[in-house]
Protein backbone atom coordinates (compact mmCIF):
# COMPACT_ATOMS: atom_id res chain seq x y z
CA UNK A 1 0.00 0.00 0.00
CA UNK A 2 1.27 3.50 -0.83
CA UNK A 3 2.27 5.78 2.00
CA UNK A 4 -0.53 8.16 2.90
CA UNK A 5 -0.04 11.57 1.27
CA UNK A 6 0.42 14.56 3.52
CA UNK A 7 -2.64 16.82 3.64
CA UNK A 8 -1.21 19.46 5.93
CA UNK A 9 -1.63 22.18 3.30
CA UNK A 10 -5.12 23.67 3.24
CA UNK A 11 -7.10 22.56 0.20
CA UNK A 12 -7.86 26.14 -0.80
CA UNK A 13 -4.15 26.92 -1.10
CA UNK A 14 -3.31 23.91 -3.25
CA UNK A 15 -2.67 24.55 -6.96
CA UNK A 16 -5.01 22.58 -9.20
CA UNK A 17 -3.19 20.00 -11.32
CA UNK A 18 -5.27 18.80 -14.27
CA UNK A 19 -5.08 15.02 -14.53
CA UNK A 20 -6.94 13.59 -17.55
CA UNK A 21 -8.71 10.37 -16.65
CA UNK A 22 -8.70 7.14 -18.61
CA UNK A 23 -11.66 5.28 -20.06
CA UNK A 24 -12.16 1.82 -18.60
CA UNK A 25 -14.55 -0.84 -19.90
CA UNK A 26 -15.10 -2.25 -16.40
CA UNK A 27 -14.19 -1.63 -12.77
CA UNK A 28 -14.81 -3.82 -9.77
CA UNK A 29 -16.99 -1.26 -7.97
CA UNK A 30 -19.17 -0.06 -10.85
CA UNK A 31 -21.66 -1.81 -13.09
CA UNK A 32 -20.88 0.08 -16.29
CA UNK A 33 -18.01 1.74 -18.14
CA UNK A 34 -15.93 4.14 -16.04
CA UNK A 35 -13.33 6.86 -16.12
CA UNK A 36 -10.40 6.12 -13.84
CA UNK A 37 -7.17 7.59 -12.50
CA UNK A 38 -4.17 5.77 -11.10
CA UNK A 39 -4.25 6.37 -7.36
CA UNK A 40 -0.46 6.51 -7.21
CA UNK A 41 -0.48 9.55 -9.51
CA UNK A 42 -3.11 11.38 -7.48
CA UNK A 43 -1.30 10.54 -4.24
CA UNK A 44 2.00 11.86 -5.61
CA UNK A 45 0.39 15.18 -6.56
CA UNK A 46 -1.25 15.46 -3.13
CA UNK A 47 2.03 14.68 -1.35
CA UNK A 48 3.65 17.47 -3.36
CA UNK A 49 1.07 19.97 -2.12
CA UNK A 50 -1.15 20.01 -5.19
CA UNK A 51 -4.80 19.13 -5.67
CA UNK A 52 -5.33 16.51 -8.43
CA UNK A 53 -8.15 17.79 -10.66
CA UNK A 54 -9.63 14.78 -12.45
CA UNK A 55 -10.67 15.74 -15.99
CA UNK A 56 -13.18 13.76 -18.01
CA UNK A 57 -11.53 13.07 -21.42
CA UNK A 58 -14.56 14.12 -23.45
CA UNK A 59 -13.99 14.33 -27.20
CA UNK A 60 -17.01 12.82 -29.00
CA UNK A 61 -16.22 11.21 -32.35
CA UNK A 62 -12.56 11.95 -31.73
CA UNK A 63 -12.95 15.72 -31.95
CA UNK A 64 -12.57 18.50 -29.40
CA UNK A 65 -12.19 22.22 -30.03
CA UNK A 66 -9.23 24.23 -28.81
CA UNK A 67 -11.65 26.71 -27.25
CA UNK A 68 -13.35 24.00 -25.22
CA UNK A 69 -10.08 22.64 -23.86
CA UNK A 70 -8.84 26.15 -23.12
CA UNK A 71 -12.01 26.88 -21.17
CA UNK A 72 -11.80 23.68 -19.18
CA UNK A 73 -8.13 24.24 -18.31
CA UNK A 74 -8.60 27.92 -17.45
CA UNK A 75 -8.95 27.22 -13.72
CA UNK A 76 -5.94 24.87 -13.61
CA UNK A 77 -2.43 25.76 -12.51
CA UNK A 78 -0.61 22.78 -14.03
CA UNK A 79 -1.08 19.59 -16.04
CA UNK A 80 -0.11 15.96 -15.45
CA UNK A 81 -0.46 13.84 -18.58
CA UNK A 82 -0.64 10.19 -17.43
CA UNK A 83 0.16 6.82 -18.93
CA UNK A 84 -2.31 4.59 -20.75
CA UNK A 85 -2.87 2.69 -23.97
CA UNK A 86 -1.24 3.32 -27.35
CA UNK A 87 -1.94 6.32 -29.55
CA UNK A 88 -3.58 5.43 -32.83
CA UNK A 89 -0.75 5.18 -35.39
CA UNK A 90 -2.64 7.24 -37.98
CA UNK A 91 -1.78 10.30 -35.88
CA UNK A 92 1.93 10.00 -36.63
CA UNK A 93 2.44 7.35 -39.35
CA UNK A 94 1.67 7.47 -43.06
CA UNK A 95 -1.91 6.51 -43.88
CA UNK A 96 -0.75 3.45 -45.82
CA UNK A 97 1.57 2.23 -43.07
CA UNK A 98 0.43 -1.04 -41.47
CA UNK A 99 -0.58 -1.05 -37.82
CA UNK A 100 1.70 -3.28 -35.76
CA UNK A 101 -0.08 -6.24 -34.18
CA UNK A 102 1.16 -5.23 -30.72
CA UNK A 103 -0.68 -1.89 -30.71
CA UNK A 104 -3.35 -2.03 -28.00
CA UNK A 105 -6.12 -0.08 -26.23
CA UNK A 106 -6.39 2.57 -28.94
CA UNK A 107 -9.15 5.10 -28.17
CA UNK A 108 -9.51 8.01 -30.57
CA UNK A 109 -11.58 10.04 -28.10
CA UNK A 110 -8.84 9.71 -25.52
CA UNK A 111 -6.21 10.58 -28.11
CA UNK A 112 -8.01 13.72 -29.28
CA UNK A 113 -8.50 14.99 -25.74
CA UNK A 114 -4.94 14.31 -24.57
CA UNK A 115 -3.41 15.89 -27.68
CA UNK A 116 -5.57 19.00 -27.28
CA UNK A 117 -4.59 19.29 -23.60
CA UNK A 118 -0.89 18.90 -24.44
CA UNK A 119 -0.98 21.51 -27.21
CA UNK A 120 -2.84 24.05 -25.11
CA UNK A 121 -0.72 23.51 -21.99
CA UNK A 122 2.54 23.93 -23.91
CA UNK A 123 1.28 26.94 -25.88
CA UNK A 124 0.06 28.65 -22.72
CA UNK A 125 3.11 27.72 -20.69
CA UNK A 126 1.21 25.76 -18.06
CA UNK A 127 3.63 23.74 -15.92
CA UNK A 128 3.39 20.21 -17.32
CA UNK A 129 4.68 16.78 -16.37
CA UNK A 130 4.06 14.02 -18.93
CA UNK A 131 4.39 10.37 -17.94
CA UNK A 132 4.87 7.36 -20.27
CA UNK A 133 2.01 7.67 -22.80
CA UNK A 134 1.98 11.35 -21.84
CA UNK A 135 5.52 11.75 -23.20
CA UNK A 136 4.43 10.09 -26.43
CA UNK A 137 1.37 12.37 -26.64
CA UNK A 138 3.57 15.45 -26.35
CA UNK A 139 6.00 14.17 -28.98
CA UNK A 140 3.16 13.51 -31.44
CA UNK A 141 1.45 16.81 -30.58
CA UNK A 142 4.63 18.60 -31.67
CA UNK A 143 4.91 16.67 -34.93
CA UNK A 144 7.13 13.80 -33.82
CA UNK A 145 6.70 10.10 -34.47
CA UNK A 146 6.80 6.87 -32.47
CA UNK A 147 8.09 3.39 -33.05
CA UNK A 148 4.94 1.27 -32.98
CA UNK A 149 6.87 -1.54 -31.28
CA UNK A 150 10.39 -1.67 -29.90
CA UNK A 151 11.12 -5.12 -31.34
CA UNK A 152 9.30 -7.73 -29.31
CA UNK A 153 9.52 -9.08 -25.75
CA UNK A 154 13.32 -9.13 -25.68
CA UNK A 155 13.61 -5.42 -26.45
CA UNK A 156 10.52 -3.79 -24.92
CA UNK A 157 10.54 -2.10 -21.51
CA UNK A 158 7.59 -3.79 -19.83
CA UNK A 159 7.88 -4.71 -16.14
CA UNK A 160 11.45 -3.39 -16.19
CA UNK A 161 13.38 -1.30 -13.70
CA UNK A 162 16.57 0.01 -15.25
CA UNK A 163 19.00 2.92 -14.88
CA UNK A 164 18.44 6.09 -16.90
CA UNK A 165 21.14 8.69 -17.43
CA UNK A 166 19.92 12.29 -17.21
CA UNK A 167 21.52 15.31 -18.85
CA UNK A 168 23.42 17.50 -16.40
CA UNK A 169 21.53 20.69 -15.63
CA UNK A 170 18.29 19.48 -17.22
CA UNK A 171 14.94 20.10 -15.56
CA UNK A 172 14.53 16.37 -14.94
CA UNK A 173 17.96 16.16 -13.29
CA UNK A 174 17.19 19.17 -11.11
CA UNK A 175 13.80 17.75 -10.11
CA UNK A 176 15.16 14.34 -9.20
CA UNK A 177 18.37 15.69 -7.69
CA UNK A 178 20.51 13.24 -9.62
CA UNK A 179 21.90 12.41 -13.05
CA UNK A 180 21.05 8.72 -12.76
CA UNK A 181 17.69 7.29 -11.73
CA UNK A 182 16.32 3.77 -11.47
CA UNK A 183 13.24 3.98 -13.69
CA UNK A 184 10.18 1.76 -13.40
CA UNK A 185 9.10 1.22 -17.00
CA UNK A 186 6.13 -0.28 -18.76
CA UNK A 187 6.14 0.49 -22.49
CA UNK A 188 6.62 -1.32 -25.78
CA UNK A 189 6.72 1.88 -27.87
CA UNK A 190 9.18 4.75 -27.81
CA UNK A 191 10.07 8.02 -29.49
CA UNK A 192 11.31 7.72 -33.07
CA UNK A 193 11.59 11.25 -34.54
CA UNK A 194 11.54 14.08 -32.03
CA UNK A 195 8.77 16.66 -32.17
CA UNK A 196 9.59 20.29 -32.93
CA UNK A 197 11.71 21.93 -30.25
CA UNK A 198 12.03 18.84 -28.06
CA UNK A 199 15.39 17.57 -26.83
CA UNK A 200 16.20 14.22 -25.24
CA UNK A 201 17.47 14.71 -21.68
CA UNK A 202 17.40 11.09 -20.52
CA UNK A 203 18.32 7.77 -22.11
CA UNK A 204 18.39 4.12 -21.10
CA UNK A 205 21.50 2.02 -21.68
CA UNK A 206 20.04 0.74 -24.97
CA UNK A 207 19.67 4.29 -26.27
CA UNK A 208 15.90 4.55 -25.79
CA UNK A 209 14.81 8.12 -25.08
CA UNK A 210 13.51 8.21 -21.50
CA UNK A 211 13.10 11.96 -20.91
CA UNK A 212 12.20 14.98 -23.04
CA UNK A 213 12.24 18.71 -22.48
CA UNK A 214 11.34 21.83 -24.44
CA UNK A 215 14.10 24.41 -23.94
CA UNK A 216 12.27 27.09 -25.89
CA UNK A 217 8.98 26.59 -24.08
CA UNK A 218 7.26 29.22 -21.98
CA UNK A 219 6.71 27.22 -18.79
CA UNK A 220 8.16 24.34 -16.77
CA UNK A 221 7.94 21.10 -18.73
CA UNK A 222 9.38 17.64 -18.32
CA UNK A 223 8.32 14.33 -19.88
CA UNK A 224 9.52 10.93 -18.74
CA UNK A 225 8.95 7.59 -20.45
CA UNK A 226 8.90 5.74 -17.14
CA UNK A 227 6.35 5.69 -14.29
CA UNK A 228 7.71 7.78 -11.40
CA UNK A 229 4.49 7.24 -9.45
CA UNK A 230 5.36 3.54 -9.04
CA UNK A 231 8.02 4.31 -6.45
CA UNK A 232 7.43 7.98 -5.56
CA UNK A 233 6.05 7.13 -2.11
CA UNK A 234 9.45 5.77 -1.05
CA UNK A 235 11.91 7.30 -3.53
CA UNK A 236 12.54 11.06 -3.09
CA UNK A 237 14.06 11.29 -6.58
CA UNK A 238 10.83 10.12 -8.21
CA UNK A 239 8.63 12.19 -5.89
CA UNK A 240 10.81 15.14 -6.85
CA UNK A 241 9.22 15.23 -10.30
CA UNK A 242 5.79 15.81 -8.77
CA UNK A 243 7.22 18.27 -6.26
CA UNK A 244 8.78 20.28 -9.10
CA UNK A 245 5.51 20.29 -11.06
CA UNK A 246 3.51 21.57 -8.10
CA UNK A 247 6.19 24.12 -7.18
CA UNK A 248 6.11 25.50 -10.74
CA UNK A 249 2.29 25.61 -10.61
CA UNK A 250 2.18 27.46 -7.29
CA UNK A 251 1.38 31.18 -7.74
Amino acid sequence: MNAAPSVGTSIGARPLIALPQRFSATTSALRYEAVVTARALADAVLRAGGEPFMMHPYAPEGRVSEAEVAGRLARCDGVLLPGGGDLTPRLYAAAEAPVHESVYDVDEEQDAFDLAVARHALARGLPTLAVCRGLQVVNVALGGTLRQDMGGPDREHRHVVHPVRLAAGSAVARATGTERVDASCYHHQCVDRLGEGLVATGRAADGTIEALELPGGQGWFTAVQWHPEDTAAKDPAQQGLFDALVAAATP
